[in-house]
Parts: C-alpha cells; structure tokens; sequence
C-alpha cells in the first residue's frame, strides 16, 4: 500500500533530469508504435498555475498527457490502478506521481495540488477518476474543487486511440492523436452550502464537456449529439469505486 504523504516531503519542481529523459524516451514510443498526431500544441500556456484535464479511456493516457506537458508537471494517479498491467506500473513510479486513493476525498491529495498550483505549477488530473469505459463520463468532484479553489485556468485535452496502442507494434501502427483546446477561466464559485455545490457540479460537467467538444462524436457520451451514444452513456456513468462527496474533500 502507498502511503499518504505529508505536504513537506516534496519540493515543487522536482525530478527535472529523470522526467526529461522520460519524456523523450515516450515521445520516440509514441513515433515509433503509433500513426501520431498532435493539434493545438500552441494553446499550452507557457507558464501556470495551470490544471490539464483529459479524458481517460486507457492507461495509455496517463503517458501521452506526461508527454505533451513540461516536465514540471504533477499528476494525480489511483494507489491501485485496476486496469493497468503491472509492467506498466513502472512508469508513474519513476514519474513520481502523487497518488490518491478512490472512493474518499484524499484530503492530502488535494492539498499536494494546490501546493503545486499556489507556485504557479501544472497539475494533470483526469476527472473521471479513472479509465473503465471508452467514452466521456461525468466528473469526480475532485477537479472542479481543486480548480475553483486556486481560481486557477483548465486546460482540456482529448486522446484518441490510445487504449488500441498496445501490443506496441511497428507495422499496422494505430492512429493515435492528441487534441488540445484552448485554456479557460480563471473558474471561481462564489456560493455556500447547497448553492456552492451545485455551482462546483455545474464547473464539474463543464470541465467534461469542454474535453467532449474534443473528441469525435460517437466518444462524447453524455455531451454526444447522437441519442443512441447517449444512452448507451448511461450504462457506463456509474463510479465503480465507491462514492466521494463534496463534503469529504
């Protein structure tokens, strides 16, 4: 089991040299193994505070997000990821992700986060809270508080394909593409009580939808404008792991 670590145990930047190497390590991978390609890179801002957003269908992910970020960057991952092949596992080791535990409100998580954001630094998040379907499902509460509590701008990003990536292979190589949009905000909610989570429901479902606007239609699940998609959506919306609420975090 990870344990949860005191706020003092790390300096923010860190790891520079290591993440570096990762990274192009990662960007010869995805050249090599996948047809690439990379839109919008001129909407990354050049300096934060600044939370990434995608959308999380493979574990795969988690490792094009490392690629198109600095290696500053900071990234939330799940202590037991369900859904990751223990090879794989390497990577957000040597990364140094921050780990959180799902189903709870990981006060300590959050807090890592808006150390990171209060310096002025890029946190990565996937809002979803993790990757058990391959379409867009309703946000985890984490992400809209983290980013209305910093006042801090989103970034959304879409990935497609990469949950078809492995087994890496040289010929027959899969169309893999990163899309970026444009950051918004500052976001803030100025509410209490019952009025304040509700405005952090509604930043919760824009923060989905503006990745959804990202992704090709028949993805969008809830935010798709075919109905079909849509209520095939509903089959998958379910948390998996347990409940958090607003409350809790």
């Amino acid at each position: 089991m990870v344990k949860e670590r005191a706020i003092t145990d790390f300096k923010y930047p860190r790891r520079l040299f290591i993440r570096s190497t990762l990274k192009g390590l990662i960007r010869l991978a995805i050249n090599l193994f996948s047809d690439f390609e990379l839109i919008g890179e001129e909407n990354i801002p050049d300096k934060g505070p600044l939370i990434i957003t995608g959308n999380h269908f493979s574990f795969a992910d988690s490792v094009a997000m490392l690629h198109i970020a600095p290696p500053s960057i900071e990234v939330f991952s799940g202590a037991n990821p369900a859904f990751t092949p223990g090879w794989a596992k390497l990577l957000p080791r040597l990364w140094g992700v921050l780990y959180v535990y799902r189903g709870t409100g990981s006060r300590q998580a959050i807090r890592d986060a808006e150390y990171v954001l209060n310096q002025d630094g890029f946190f990565g998040i996937f809002p979803e809270g993790g990757a058990w379907a391959e379409m867009i499902r309703p946000a985890r509460p984490g992400s809209a508080y983290l980013a209305a509590r910093i006042e801090t701008r989103i970034l959304p990003v879409a990935f497609t394909g990469f949950n078809n990536v492995f087994p890496l292979r040289f010929k027959n190589q899969n169309k893999v593409t990163i899309r970026i949009g444009k950051p918004y905000g500052p976001v803030s909610v100025t509410g209490r009580g019952r009025e304040r989570r509700q405005q952090l429901d509604e930043l919760g479902d824009r923060i989905m939808r503006e990745i959804a606007e990202l992704l090709p239609n028949h993805l969008r699940g809830r935010y798709s404008s075919d109905p079909a998609v849509r209520e095939r959506a509903k089959e998958v919306e379910a948390y998996p792991w347990g409940t958090a609420s607003w409350d809790e975090i």
